[in-house]
C-alpha cells in the first residue's frame, strides 16, 4: 500500500468524527455542518484534516443524487406498509454520497483439490426401478489470479486518486489496518480459489464433496481505494435503518436494522 500520506491537499479538507456513532468523515474545506450518513445526527464540521494514509486509487460516482433518490422511492414504493419516516420525501433528499473505503488485495493461489464425485443413473425393468451409483475420485489443480475486495463494483474504472472528486461527497477514513484484514482477504481468497476448482471438478457429476485441498498463497500489492456509496440513515421506533446503494451500479443493500456503525475498509458487501 502507499505510503504517502495527503500532503498539501490536506489544507483543502476537513474531519469530523460523529458524536453518536463514531463515524470519522472528511469533506471538502466548504463543509461547515452535515449529518452523519450513517446514523443521520447533525455535526458542526469542527477540524483540518491531517495525518491519514492518501488513497491510491478512487471509483468515481457514476450515479447522481437525482438516480440515487429514484432508486430509494422505487426500493420503497410497492411497501405499502412502510412507516412514513421511510419514505418521506423530504428525508429521502438527504441521502448522502459517501466514498468508503476498501483494501483491494492482489497476488494469485495455487490450488490443489481432491473431491469424490457420483454419477446416479437408473432404469427399470418389468419388476423393479434400479438405481445405479458410481463413485469417482477427482483432482483438480491449478492457479487462481485475484484481485480481492468487494463485489459488485467494475474495478476497470479505477482511476489514480485525486481530491477533485470529493467536492459535493463526504469520505469514509479507514479505521482498520491493512495487517488487521490481512488474515480475513487470505482466508476469503482460498475459499474462493477452492470453490472455483471445486466447481470445474462437478461438471457432470450428481455430486461433487471436497475431501482434501492443498492451496499455497503468493501475496502482491496491497492498494487502498476509496468506493461510491450512497447512503441514507432513518430513525424509527428506537432502532436506526441504513439504506445503501452503489454509486457505480445502483444496485442496493435491503434495510439495515439495528446498531449501526461505520464499515471495515474490507469485506463489507454494498450487494
Amino acid at each position: 500500500a502507499s505510503g504517502s500520506d495527503w500532503g498539501a491537499d490536506a489544507e483543502k479538507l476537513r474531519v469530523y468524527s460523529c458524536p453518536s456513532c463514531g463515524a470519522e468523515l472528511i469533506c471538502d474545506e466548504t463543509t461547515s455542518a452535515t449529518s452523519c450518513p450513517y446514523c443521520g445526527n447533525n455535526t458542526i464540521v469542527p477540524g483540518q484534516f491531517s495525518g491519514a494514509l492518501k488513497p491510491d486509487y478512487v471509483l468515481p460516482f457514476k450515479l447522481d443524487k437525482a438516480a440515487a433518490v429514484a432508486a430509494l422511492k422505487k426500493h420503497y414504493g410497492g411497501k405499502k406498509l412502510l412507516p412514513k419516516a421511510f419514505s418521506n420525501e423530504n428525508h429521502i433528499e438527504e441521502v448522502k454520497g459517501v466514498y468508503v473505503p476498501f483494501w483491494l488485495y492482489d497476488g494469485s493461489a495455487e490450488v490443489d483439490v481432491r473431491c469424490h464425485g457420483t454419477k446416479v443413473s437408473g432404469y427399470s425393468t418389468a419388476r423393479e426401478n434400479v438405481t445405479v451409483t458410481n463413485h469417482y475420485d477427482l483432482r483438480r489443480a491449478g492457479t487462481d489470479a485475484h484481485m480481492d475486495a468487494i463485489e459488485p463494483f467494475d474495478y476497470s474504472d479505477l482511476k489514480p486518486f485525486s481530491t477533485a472528486y470529493l467536492p459535493g461527497f463526504l469520505a469514509d477514513k479507514y479505521d482498520v489496518s491493512v495487517q488487521d484484514c490481512a488474515e480475513r482477504a487470505d482466508s476469503r481468497c482460498e475459499t474462493s480459489a477452492v470453490e472455483l476448482m471445486e466447481q470445474d471438478a462437478r461438471g457432470d457429476y450428481t455430486s461433487c464433496t471436497v475431501e482434501s485441498r492443498n492451496v499455497t498463497l503468493h501475496r502482491g500489492k496491497v492498494h487502498y481505494a476509496l468506493m461510491p456509496v450512497w447512503l441514507l440513515s432513518t430513525k424509527w421506533n428506537g432502532k436506526s435503518f441504513l439504506f445503501a446503494m452503489n454509486g457505480q451500479t445502483c444496485r442496493s443493500t435491503r434495510d439495515c436494522t439495528g446498531s449501526i456503525s461505520p464499515p471495515s475498509p474490507v469485506f463489507v458487501c454494498w450487494a
